[in-house]
């Protein structure tokens, strides 16, 4: 019993030399465990972008140069949400669609009406965004 209780302190403790055959199979168990362990085990699940998502949509375009986007509002930031157009809002705004927008980026734009989009609970769920280019 004293053996096994030295062994299983030895090995809590990692107190074989190196390159002695207790300390390479330590060694192989913990390669095989984090080699082989699948990862559902430990839910790492990569978690999704919300720009990578499809959060800037173009909902017309008129002439003149007049496009209206839909843009989610979880792409900004919580204390910028507001149901008024704010300069913050607008600066905000204004940089979403440059950044996330192919047609947009580089080119210069103005944010000509902001309509927030409500839930049934009156939080702002999205806004339609009128440019002109």
């Amino acid at each position: 019993m004293s053996k096994l209780w030295q062994g299983a302190v030895r090995t809590i403790f990692w107190s074989y030399e190196r390159g002695s055959w207790p300390y390479d199979v330590m060694v192989l168990a913990i390669l095989a465990f984090v080699l082989l362990t699948p990862r559902a085990w430990f839910h790492d699940q990569p978690q999704p972008n919300p720009r990578s998502q499809t959060s800037v949509r173009l909902l017309s375009e008129a002439a003149g140069g007049l496009q209206t986007y839909r843009l989610d509002a979880e792409l900004l930031a919580a204390q910028k949400r507001t149901a008024k157009k704010t300069p913050e809002l607008e600066r905000q705004v204004h940089d979403v669609l440059g950044h996330d927008v192919d047609g947009l980026k580089g080119k210069t734009f103005q944010v000509v009406r902001i309509v927030p989009v409500r839930e049934d609970n009156g939080a702002v769920a999205s806004y339609e965004v009128t440019i002109r280019r």
